[in-house]
């Protein structure tokens, strides 16, 4: 195993923190908040750690799939761990568990919180907490690859142990271009968000804000009441449209932008995805509409924002859906298990697992008919090799059992299994608000210091799609 490159890795990934804490630092100086003296303490120890395993003599820089399993699984613990410390330091979260909880929750785009108050904290402990959003949307390790290519390592390694879906690309010949150009886009969309909030009436820090829990696909705000406190239309459908946005294959994107919009008609997930989305709004619409007597528009708007910010994993929220008809939560709870494309900002499933299932399924029927007909699994034109369907399928199966077990521990620790199984499958899904005690209107501050920790680990499973975190606990991993 390769210990030395894994050790300076890590190194570059504190680094990166560190650099990302010093907006915040800034921002408490310039306003003369007194949690400035968290933030230079926080990014000291930092630095300080991140330049001793950076300075790491690597004897080789060959990356096999083991080391990027376990850089990619250590670096998102030590990203929670030490980007916690201003949270205690400030006394903003003084708990360890609350704040670890609070960061993992930050950094894998979850959006879960245990904070009851938002407003009273400072605006520099605020936006540290949506910039762990804005870090953890693409990828904390896409971004070492793309701001340190001297690494002349086999990223391509690494790029697969971190980005989501069943299977990775390339959108140029070498990983550090990729992510250069995938960051370069996702700050594109950050900065046209950022300005089409300001226009719509924010301010400027509520825009930010918002923002970074948008393209993220987070679900942080800086308001208790989440966007529904600032009573405005035009920034709810605004977010609605980057939410559905970020939710795509960011890949497709980047066709887009340079004038090929063919691979983004022609992609069967995406096809899926506006179906799903399309069909869960104008389900919800009409049962809210005729149930609970909402006007047209706001059923429309209120469906809309919901359902799209469940599907792509945000956990945004302008109404508390706990109070809605039990049709339109059970459309709202499917949702939570289907998530946003592969190579998207958001959690879940995803569309193009399920995609492959259907198309396993068919196939079988058809064996069934004709069993010494050979019939390949298709995505349109493209052929899925059996290694991958067989991968999805075992994804699938994982992916429930730890779901069922998980909802079990935390029943067993007297939490109600409405709760228990939608609290796990929003950690898991990287959603955020669940159902009954977890749901929109309430947060996971009730939920005992041992079922915190299972689901800051639900929601790293979440994040890194299970397989990255399992491997590291295999122990033929750690076998010479």
């Amino acid at each position: 195993m390769n210990t030395s490159l894994i050790l300076r890795t890590l190194g570059l990934v504190l680094l990166c923190e560190a650099g990302a804490m010093l907006p915040s630092l800034g921002i408490a100086l310039f306003l003369g908040e007194a949690d400035y003296l968290a933030f230079a303490i926080s990014i000291f120890f930092i630095a300080i750690a991140g330049f001793i395993l950076a300075r790491t003599r690597i004897e080789s820089s060959v990356v096999g799939y083991r080391e990027g399993f376990i850089i990619a699984t250590a670096g998102w613990l030590f990203l929670a761990l030490f980007g916690s410390l201003p949270f205690i330091i400030s006394g903003a979260i003084p708990g360890f568990i609350d704040a670890f909880f609070e960061t993992m929750s930050g950094f894998t785009t979850t959006g879960a919180s245990v904070l009851t108050d938002v407003e009273i904290l400072s605006r520099s402990i605020l936006f540290w907490r949506s910039i762990t959003h804005w870090l953890g949307g693409m990828g904390i390790i896409v971004l070492t690859l793309a701001l340190i290519p001297s690494l002349k390592i086999a990223g391509m390694k690494l790029f697969r142990a971190e980005v989501p879906g069943p299977a990775k690309s390339k959108v140029l010949p070498r990983v550090a271009q990729t992510s250069r150009e995938l960051y370069k886009l996702y700050f594109i969309i950050t900065v046209a968000e950022i300005l089409a909030l300001k226009i719509a009436g924010l301010s400027w820090f509520d825009s930010f804000i918002q923002t970074f829990g948008t393209v993220a696909t987070g679900g942080f705000s800086n308001k208790n009441a989440s966007v529904a406190a600032f009573n405005n239309p035009a920034v709810e459908y605004i977010i609605v449209f980057f939410m559905f946005l970020c939710g795509m294959n960011f890949a497709l994107h980047f066709h887009a932008l340079r004038g090929n919009f063919r691979p983004l008609w022609k992609d069967p997930e995406t096809r899926m995805y506006t179906l799903v989305t399309l069909a869960a709004v104008v389900f919800i619409c009409i049962n809210l509409i005729t149930v609970q007597g909402y006007g047209i528009e706001a059923a429309f708007r209120q469906s809309a924002f919901q359902s799209v910010s469940i599907l792509t994993t945000t956990g945004f929220a302008t109404a508390d859906y706990n109070q809605w008809p039990a049709f339109s939560q059970g459309v709202l709870f499917l949702l939570m298990f289907i998530g946003g494309c592969a190579g998207s900002t958001a959690g879940g499933i995803k569309n193009v697992r399920y995609l492959i299932l259907f198309k396993n399924a068919s196939r079988e029927i058809t064996k069934m008919i004709h069993p010494k007909a050979i019939i390949p699994v298709r995505l349109g034109r493209d052929v899925i090799t059996e290694e991958l369907v067989e991968s999805v399928v075992s994804f699938f199966f994982l992916y429930l059992a730890i779901l069922l077990a998980s909802t079990l521990l935390l029943t067993a620790m007297g939490i109600d299994l409405i709760s228990s199984i939608s609290a796990v499958a929003a950690t898991l899904g990287n959603i955020g608000p669940g159902f009954g005690a977890v749901g929109p209107a309430t947060n996971y501050a009730a939920i005992p210091a041992a079922g915190k920790l299972l689901l800051a680990l639900c929601m790293l499973v979440g994040r890194l799609e299970v397989y990255t975190v399992l491997v590291v606990f295999s122990a033929r991993l750690w076998r010479s």
